[in-house]
């Protein structure tokens, strides 16, 4: 079994059952066992699919996998195993009527073929799963500063429908519940994945809480783009010098300005210049670069963030891994220098 996992639930068994309880015993037990970067993740990650399906749904085991025995985390030390979501806090920013066709196998052919998947309960609970880790994620990194998912970033999700092998927006599910029960009050949404976060930005359109900025290839899907805050839609072939120079200037510009108190990261590995669905031209060394800048410009301003993986495809489920986890080996960079600093 890997990491820490909750004796109970730590969603509220109040009749709406739709907060959670940050100041429960449960709660602060589990995290004083957390010593380093915290890392969550839970082996439901993974669900069954049909064989050769394009969606690598195997590289959730293998991300953690190769953190643990490339000795980058330590599993029972710096592991915390999330609940599902529940409804009601899916329906903060989905629809009731989604929501409900979406957990209880209701949803058409035609609704299921959007996504790229044939629903199961297995997707479902996987979902789920998924979506309270990235809302776990959140949580503790307003505790100890950083945190990071090994999967998240369903970014396709709308509110009414999901979308590109994204059911639930859990970027969006999180940002909306640190928002409600006032948590953060302002919150920027770092997405770096090749394909541009189109049911994000929709969601928080008209939400002057919310900054979306989205980094993308401008010929890659989504073909109909939304608008977010800020769009930087990228030429086919950028190379690591350019895609950095350009995300320096502008990150740099929107946390001068927004001033968020939160950031969510989709640290999507996509725009590899190996990736099977990516048209950008990045290397090993600039997701490393991309990754550190990002996690080290937040985390010098002390403001809290919880990254998630995002999107990344390959032929090879290991390879895919290892670039996923450069996300996780750049964060304990940063994690450890940051602890340095305040010792």
């Amino acid at each position: 079994m890997f990491g820490t996992k909750w004796k109970r639930s730590i969603f509220s068994s109040a009749s709406n059952f739709n907060k959670i309880d940050l100041k429960s015993k449960e709660w602060h037990t589990r995290l004083d066992k957390i010593h380093g970067l915290p890392i969550i993740h839970h082996h439901g990650y993974v669900c069954d699919l049909p064989t050769n399906h394009r969606f690598p749904m195997k590289k959730f085991h293998k991300v953690i996998d190769y953190l643990v025995s490339d000795r980058v985390i330590d599993r029972n030390k710096q592991v915390l195993e999330p609940d599902q979501v529940p409804m009601s806090i899916a329906e903060n920013v989905h629809s009731h009527e989604y929501v409900d066709k979406f957990f209880n196998g209701k949803t058409t052919e035609n609704e299921q073929r959007a996504t790229g998947f044939v629903w199961s309960p297995g997707l479902a609970s996987r979902v789920r799963y998924e979506t309270g880790g990235t809302l776990l994620g959140a949580l503790v990194s307003l505790q100890r500063g950083m945190a990071c998912s090994t999967a998240g970033g369903t970014h396709h999700a709308f509110a009414d429908r999901g979308a590109g092998f994204c059911l639930l927006n859990d970027l969006a599910v999180a940002a909306q519940y640190l928002l409600d029960e006032k948590l953060a009050s302002r919150i920027l949404i770092v997405d770096l994945d090749v394909h541009q976060g189109d049911g994000t930005a929709n969601i928080f359109k008209n939400n002057k809480n919310v900054f979306t900025f989205s980094m993308h290839s401008r010929t890659n899907f989504p073909f109909r783009k939304e608008q977010s805050d800020l769009d930087i839609a990228l030429e086919d072939g950028v190379e690591d010098d350019e895609f950095l120079n350009v995300l320096q200037d502008n990150l740099h510009d929107i946390v001068s300005t927004f001033r968020p108190d939160f950031v969510l990261y989709d640290a999507g590995v996509d725009p590899h210049k190996d990736d099977l669905l990516g048209k950008l031209n990045i290397s090993d060394s600039g997701l490393m670069k991309r990754d550190l800048f990002v996690l080290s410009e937040i985390t010098k301003k002390g403001i809290p963030v919880a990254s998630v993986i995002g999107g990344g495809y390959s032929d090879s489920i290991d390879e895919l891994a290892k670039r996923h986890t450069i996300l996780h080996r750049a964060a304990t960079k940063v994690w450890m220098q940051f602890n340095r600093l305040c010792l």
